[in-house]
């Protein structure tokens, strides 16, 4: 898993921004603001339904800590859509990591290789700075919808990266 202070590796996803199929590029929002990725296994599963509609509940605080959250599946943008459309609407990215199949995944070592979910992403959290460096980085147990108590003390407390 990267650890604090090493360079996210860039990605370009099609993804949900606003219920609008649109693409998300890292690069274009470094040095803008701090991002909160987001990697949960899949869409349609519980704990990852609870974990992203807690964090729409969430994201004015998350905002107003200078950061925006973009969350990150392996599963195709039109599952992406359809769930969204039963669970949300979110006004956070929502990523597709489906083509190549977890690319982005693996580019964090955050893709499973064992069940469940062999395949799918760890539910994972990455804090990314406006200087493009990983600030946090968590696994969390595939059973867990984590709070976002951790990245807010991780961004209260690296007031020097943003």
């Amino acid at each position: 898993m990267l650890q604090p202070g090493e360079i996210a590796p860039d990605f370009d996803l099609p993804a949900l921004i606003g219920g609008v199929k649109k693409r998300f590029h890292l690069a274009e929002r470094i040095g803008k603001q701090r991002l909160v990725l987001a990697f949960y296994p899949l869409n349609w599963e519980p704990v990852s339904a609870r974990q992203m509609v807690n964090y729409q509940v969430q994201r004015e605080k998350l905002l107003a800590s200078g950061a925006e959250l973009v969350g990150i599946s392996v599963d195709s943008i039109m599952n992406t859509t359809a769930w969204e459309r039963e669970i949300g609407p979110f006004d956070y990215p929502l990523c597709s990591d489906f083509w190549p199949h977890g690319e982005v995944s693996r580019k964090y070592a955050v893709l499973r290789e064992q069940e469940p979910f062999a395949g799918a992403s760890e539910r994972a959290i990455f804090v990314v700075g406006k200087n493009g460096r990983i600030e946090f980085s968590k696994i969390y147990s595939i059973a867990e919808a984590p709070e976002l108590d951790d990245v807010f003390t991780a961004l209260s407390r690296t007031t020097g990266a943003r």
